[in-house]
């Protein structure tokens, strides 16, 4: 197995799916179900391998990748675009299913389907907890049972993530990448390409130093999750890419790699009141997995708040989203959010 991670984008095997992990608005916990938020640029990312001498022992155990989360921060999955050889892709928070809220099993099923295909998954930003909808991922520290794994499990033990990549079997696809056919594609334009950008919201608390952290359930946000085009045969289970992804705060970040954490992301209302643009995904032409009860039951942030102290800790007051950008996607053609597609 070989992981390589180059501009803080991760590739599974040597001509393998690539994906980043993108920063991103936290939308409001506010009942409505917002249209896709902009990219804001990829997290820093680093190997456990790098800092073994720095990082806590159970990374080094796991090894993998670790990249800096402020508390309350949001982040999406972006997977990168191969057409003529997709993938299968398990993920999991905590080691609950992103997809079923099942413990994790290396294993693929189908009824109900525990992972997703890329292309034409194109991404994923959040548990998925009804019928065309997420709940966005937000990073929270363990042990104060806000994450998805403690409210599942009823343990915080684990933390980050862990993503496994099946590849296909032998013969399912063409090997050499075939020419592309010209065509347009419209971007989930990040910030630096959507014009100046507002003033930086007001720094996120950061958990205590050493403190590890998971993900926990934030807002709602219209994204399908699509069924498996090619079927469970396809996926070799002897070709798999198993890798762990640790999360931790930026005072951990800055005493493990010596570097600043990037500044915290701007806000919801901030970038809404600038009027720049928010993104809808037009994918009629595809189905939508049937949503998880067990997910569907996990506390939000803002929940778990009221919950522990009776009181809201974070601005989730309603905004009303600024122009609407149309994406397009099929089975065949995708569309870009960050750059990668």
């Amino acid at each position: 197995m070989t992981i390589t991670i180059d501009n803080d984008t991760i590739r599974f095997g040597r001509r393998g799916l690539t994906l980043s992990f993108q920063r991103t608005l936290r939308i409001p916990d506010d009942g409505k179900s917002y249209p896709l938020p902009p990219g804001l640029g990829r997290f820093p990312v680093r190997r456990v391998d790098d800092y073994a001498e720095r990082v806590p022992a159970e990374w080094v155990e796991h090894g993998g990748v670790f990249l800096p989360m402020y508390q309350r921060e949001a982040m999406w999955i972006s997977f990168g675009r191969q057409d003529h050889r997709p993938r299968a892709v398990k993920l999991a928070v905590g080691k609950v299913c992103a997809l079923t809220g099942k413990p994790w099993s290396e294993s693929l099923h189908a009824s109900p389907q525990d992972y997703l295909v890329t292309p034409p998954q194109p991404w994923l930003d959040g548990i998925y907890v009804r019928e065309g909808a997420i709940r966005q991922f937000i990073a929270m520290p363990l042990g104060q049972g806000y994450t998805v794994e403690g409210q599942v499990t009823g343990q915080e033990v684990h933390g980050g993530l862990q993503i496994e990549v099946l590849e296909p079997k032998a013969g399912r696809f063409p090997e050499p990448p075939p020419r592309r056919a010209e065509g347009r594609t419209r971007s989930r334009a990040t910030m630096a390409s959507a014009g100046a950008a507002p003033a930086p919201a007001a720094p996120c608390r950061a958990a205590p130093g050493g403190a590890a952290m998971g993900l926990a359930a934030g807002g709602h946000m219209k994204q399908k999750v699509y069924p498996d085009p090619h079927g469970l045969d396809t996926w070799d289970p002897h070709n798999t890419h198993r890798l762990f992804v640790h999360i931790c705060n930026s005072m951990q970040w800055r005493e493990i790699t010596g570097e600043e954490a990037p500044r915290t992301p701007v806000s919801a209302k901030s970038y809404a009141s600038h009027g720049l643009p928010w993104f809808d995904l037009y994918d009629e032409g595809l189905g939508s997995l049937s949503p998880s009860s067990t997910l569907a039951g996990v506390a939000s942030v803002k929940d778990k708040d009221l919950e522990l102290f009776g009181v809201v800790q974070q601005d989730d007051d309603t905004v009303q989203p600024g122009p609407t950008k149309a994406l397009w996607t099929s089975v065949a053609k995708g569309v870009v959010r960050d750059g990668n597609w």
